[in-house]
Formats: structure tokens, C-alpha cells, sequence
């Protein structure tokens, strides 16, 4: 007797389920994406315990006759896809033809469709793979699939669902993505009898966010729109500051389909280095087109996953495409105009002088050998701030001019806004009126940023000013971190920290960078190690240690510093504004956050 036979087509097509129906999820998502083959312009969505116990979709599509209702139960049965060489110019959602009878063989399926053009419709049932009944019924030209009793065949495979919670919540992700790609259909969703969401079509996909993820977010969202090669990039990303703790707002579409593709999430990441903190994520809604014959959609049993026939040209066009609408949103900031006149920027990094009705003490310059003082902030109120200035020195403020496409933003009347200092908050923030709304300003980080420009330049440039210690400072590493330092005491030169031997696993810091206070000498040769020693910085990395050291610099020289007087806010607003970037600091964390004149309103309910 042979020990090989053939199986059964309700056992192949519970198998196919296998790979095909992973949850109650991906049964909305294969029946969502052939309402949309089918030319849909509105698809409701309803489902009941996670999906478990009830799921129904419904369109006003093209529908379908009754023989191909028939036919389209069985396994292989498409109308998108005659030949292999049809894979390169596939333009639809759904090809396999795999889906309805793989849902079939592991629930209770109901479909009932109907044509423009015919009179009546077919009503079909299949339960766990066999036909029940198939009859003419009434109903309005598309398709209705209801779907119950999900894996009634297959019990064992309940086991492997999670919660009621968790499963809806997969099925309400999935729409979303679909009522995002397609910001022309219009879109349902009921849960239990609750509709979560009921989008119109949009003619524009920022109106659809905001239909579905709210005003909030829409607002902080900037557009990007590319082309090159064939390819185009386009869709809605999160500001410079704007970011999240997860991926789950980084959504990506190649052709309107939903997909998860490395190559362009490490392209965003990659993208937004600097521009938010490290270990948050962006938001994003992009848009891939580019011809069908570059990319393979058939690599994943759920068509979850994406191929390109060339990943380095599709992952350089997005980072090029993305760091365009990140600099020109950027370049869009006017420096605002202050309502007080604007007081002469002090030469390359000379010191401010403070704004007090005494005499001033004198105050430590950064080429000086003088260590910095620095104080904590205690600013209560306007009083005991200018009674701080005239007994705390403070750390300088960089002038340096940076130059950048900044300077070059034309001073329009129509986007001019004047900042008016109105006082302290938290002492930490300035608070600024404004024609439009209210801005407060983290003076550390706009400080931040300055310094890491300015740094930046300067370790670029070659340029690094160092200062020699009179006495030099004395300091034992273990081994292996006087290996490291041995190793690169040329590469730290470079940067201005200069540390020779002397003696076993002891050295001698004799200059520091003009910025270092001499007592924290010690600590910054340590950081300096630890980061050496871990490979965050070598002298093989280039641009990317530059960047690491000037961050790190620029958060030393601001910790501790003394909040600033108005005057010098004036100055380090105009030199913020110089800077590449003036929205955020080094971290990628906001500069200043607005609050405008109408989320006022709203908060105190007034029209």
C-alpha cells in the first residue's frame, strides 16, 4: 500500500488558513483588501468579541455573479492574475485567490454579492468547508461577507489567540492602515455595536489622520513629496521633536499597500538622527510608489512583507527624500521680532553682560584658564532672578554666526511673529507672547544647540581651541582604560583634551578644550574613555564621532548654568536662529513648543 497519498481539498485549504488566517485580523485585512479590488467606495466593518464570534464586511463594489461567487470559493480562483509574468505588473491587492476558501474551511462563511446589472443577488454558505446552500436574495448592488464561528473545525487553534482586547485591537490597526491608504473610499468600523470610527472620503490624506488619529497629531505633522527615478515618496511626517515610544505611528505603503519593510523603517530612522531623542520613534505616513517589476510582493504568506529588486536605491531616494522635508521645515522658521529693539550680538564668543543695576563682577571667559562657576536656577520670580545675576557668574553664550539656509528665509510680513518676555515658569522656561498663541522656551536647550553647532564647526573645522593648565591634573585609569587612552591620545588632541603618561596606569591632563572648567577635567577624561572604550568614538568614525563629541560637549557646558537675563534671551534667540536647526537641541528634544491662541480657547471653553 503506497505510503504517500494526496490530500483532501479541505484539508489543503485548513493548512493554506494556517499560513494565510493567522488571527481574526487578517480576516478583515484579505476581505478589506477585495472590496478594494473591487472598486469599493465605501466598506463597512463590524465585528464582536475581538472577532471571535463575528466579523462582517460589507462594500458598494462591483460584486459579483453567481457563478463567480461559486468560483471564487475555490482554491486558486482569481480574477487579478492569468500568468507568472502577471507578478510583474500586479497592480492589485489580492492575487492568490487563497483567501475566501481558507476562511471558509475554518468558520461559518456567509457571502452574499450582487452585480449593478443584475436583478437579484446570491446568498452562499459554507460551513468549516462544505457548501451548504447557495439561493437568490435581495440586497443593494456590492458584497456582504459575515464570518462566525472562527476555527469551529480547528478548535486547537483558539488556544493560540490572545485577548478579546488585544485581538480588536489588531482588527481596528489593520483598518486604519487600509482607511489610510485609501483616503478616497470611506470607512466604518463598529465594535460591538460601537462605532470607533466613521471617516467620509478625504481629498487629502492629512484629512483623513485627522478623521482617525485626531487634530493633535495631524497638527505637528509636515508633508514630503519626492521623485527620482521612477520612484516617488510621499505622505506626512512628524516635525523635528515630534516622536514616539514605539514604531506602532511608523506606517509605510508601497504601491497604497500596507506593508513592513526594513529598508525604508531604518531609512526614517536613520533619517531622524538628531532630530528626535534616542530611543523614541517618529511618526510617519509615507507613500512608496515605484513600478511594479521593482518590487516583490509575494514573499510572505500574508503579503506582510516586501521585497525590492534593489534595496540601496530605494533606501537612499528615502533618506534623501526625508532629510529635504525635515531641512525645509526647519528653514521655514522665521526668527521671530521681538517688540524691544534687538541688542548687538558681542564678538565670537565674548561673553554677555549681565543686565543688572550695580556693577557687574567679573565673569570667566572661555578662553580664560578660570574655571566656570556654575549655580542652580532658583527663579522664583523677575526679582530674585536680577538678584541672582549680580552674585552668580554665568556660563557665555555662544555668538557665533552658523551658517546656514536659515539665513536665507525671506523676512515676510506674513509669517513674522513678535515674542514678547513676559516672565519665568518653572525656572526652566521662558514664556513669550505672541500675536498667535503663547511660546515657552527650554533656555538649555536652545543653549544646547548653539554650543553643539558652534562645537561642531569647530572640530570639523580643526579648529578646536584648547587651553593649557598651569598645574596639571593627575589621574589613574585601570589597564585596560589606560590601554584605551594610550591608544588614542592623539585622537583626543584633536579635540582639544591632551593626557600624558606618567607612570603605570597613571597620566597627567595638561590642556582641556577652552570650554572645561580645570575641575572637571578628570570626569571629561573618564566619559571620554568610557565612550572610547565601547566604541562610540574613533578616530575611523569621522563626522559620526564629531557629532557624538559635540553633544556631549554641549550638554556638559549647559548643565548648572544660570538662567539668563532678558537681554542675553534676546541674544540667544537670535543665535538659536542661526543654527541649522533651531527647533530642537542636540537630543533631538523641542527648543520651544507654541500653545496656540485657539487651544487656549478650547482649554477655557471659550468660542
Amino acid at each position: 500500500m503506497a505510503k504517500i497519498s494526496i490530500l483532501s481539498d479541505q484539508v489543503a485549504n485548513q493548512i493554506a488558513a494556517g499560513e494565510v488566517i493567522e488571527r481574526p485580523a487578517s480576516i478583515v485585512k484579505e476581505l478589506v483588501e477585495n472590496s478594494l479590488d473591487a472598486g469599493a467606495t465605501s466598506i463597512e466593518v463590524e465585528f464582536k468579541k475581538g472577532g471571535t464570534s463575528f466579523i462582517r464586511i460589507e462594500d458598494n463594489g462591483c460584486g459579483m455573479s453567481k457563478e463567480d461567487a461559486l468560483l471564487s470559493l475555490e482554491r486558486h480562483a482569481t480574477s487579478k492574475i492569468q500568468s507568472a509574468d502577471d507578478l510583474n505588473t500586479l497592480t492589485s491587492m489580492g492575487f492568490r485567490g487563497e483567501a475566501l476558501p481558507s476562511i471558509a474551511s475554518v468558520s461559518k462563511l456567509q457571502l452574499q454579492t450582487r452585480e449593478a446589472s443584475s436583478e437579484s443577488g446570491t446568498d452562499i454558505l459554507v460551513n468549516g468547508g462544505s457548501l451548504v446552500h447557495d439561493r437568490d436574495c435581495g440586497m443593494p448592488p456590492g458584497t456582504r461577507m459575515t464570518i462566525s464561528q472562527l476555527f469551529n473545525s480547528v478548535p486547537a487553534r483558539r488556544k493560540f489567540l490572545k485577548s478579546v482586547a488585544t485581538e480588536s485591537a489588531h482588527i481596528v490597526h489593520h483598518t486604519r492602515l487600509y482607511a489610510l491608504a485609501h483616503p478616497e473610499v470611506s470607512f466604518t468600523l463598529i465594535d460591538d455595536g460601537r462605532t470607533l470610527f466613521r471617516t467620509p472620503s478625504c481629498a487629502r490624506l492629512k484629512d483623513r489622520v485627522m478623521e482617525i488619529f485626531g487634530k493633535q497629531i495631524a497638527g505637528k505633522l509636515i508633508e514630503v513629496d519626492a521623485a527620482e527615478k521612477g520612484m516617488r515618496l510621499s505622505g506626512l511626517i512628524g516635525a523635528p521633536g515630534h516622536s514616539r515610544s514605539s514604531r506602532h505611528e511608523m506606517l509605510i505603503f508601497v504601491n497604497n499597500r500596507p506593508v513592513e519593510s526594513r529598508t525604508l523603517g531604518y531609512a526614517l530612522i536613520e533619517s531622524y538622527y538628531g532630530h528626535i531623542p534616542k530611543g523614541r520613534y517618529p511618526v510617519a505616513f509615507l507613500f512608496l510608489e515605484l513600478p511594479p517589476s521593482q518590487v516583490d510582493v509575494n514573499v510572505h504568506p500574508a503579503k506582510r512583507e516586501i521585497r525590492f529588486r534593489n534595496e540601496s536605491n530605494v533606501r537612499g531616494f528615502a533618506v534623501r527624500a526625508i532629510l529635504g522635508a525635515l531641512k525645509e521645515s526647519v528653514t521655514i522658521v522665521t526668527p521671530p521680532v521681538l517688540s524691544k529693539p534687538v541688542v548687538a550680538s558681542a564678538p565670537l564668543f565674548e561673553t554677555v553682560q549681565a543686565k543688572a543695576t550695580g556693577p557687574t563682577p567679573p565673569r570667566a571667559s572661555v578662553l580664560s584658564s578660570e574655571p566656570v562657576k556654575r549655580e542652580s536656577p532658583v527663579v522664583e520670580k523677575p526679582e530674585s532672578l536680577e538678584a541672582e545675576k549680580k552674585e552668580a557668574a554665568i556660563v557665555p553664550v555662544p555668538t557665533q554666526r552658523v551658517e546656514t539656509a536659515s539665513e536665507q528665509v525671506s523676512s515676510s510680513a506674513s509669517i513674522e511673529r513678535d515674542w514678547r518676555f513676559i516672565g519665568w515658569a518653572q525656572s526652566d522656561f521662558a514664556l513669550f507672547d505672541t500675536d498667535s498663541g503663547i511660546v515657552m522656551l527650554d533656555w538649555k536647550a536652545a543653549q544646547k544647540r548653539v554650543w553643539y553647532e558652534r562645537l561642531l564647526a569647530s572640530y570639523r573645522n580643526r579648529s578646536v581651541e584648547s587651553q593649557k593648565l598651569l598645574l596639571p591634573v593627575p589621574v589613574e585609569l585601570d589597564p585596560v582604560s589606560a590601554v584605551v587612552l594610550t591608544d588614542n591620545a592623539e585622537f583626543l588632541e584633536g579635540y582639544g583634551l591632551e593626557a600624558a603618561p606618567f607612570g603605570r596606569n597613571f597620566f597627567r591632563i595638561e590642556a582641556v578644550p577652552s570650554w572645561l572648567p580645570e575641575s572637571e577635567a578628570e570626569s571629561y577624561l573618564g566619559e571620554l574613555v568610557d565612550l572610547l572604550r565601547k566604541g562610540g568614538i574613533s578616530d575611523k568614525k569621522g563626522s559620526s564621532a564629531q557629532e557624538l563629541l559635540a553633544k556631549h560637549a554641549a550638554n556638559r557646558v549647559v548643565v548648572g548654568a544660570v538662567a539668563p537675563s532678558e537681554t542675553e534671551l534676546v541674544e540667544l534667540l537670535d543665535q538659536l536662529f542661526q543654527t541649522s536647526n533651531p527647533l530642537a537641541d542636540p537630543d533631538g528634544k523641542p527648543a520651544y513648543i507654541e500653545i496656540a491662541r485657539s487651544e487656549l480657547n478650547r482649554r477655557f471653553h471659550k468660542s
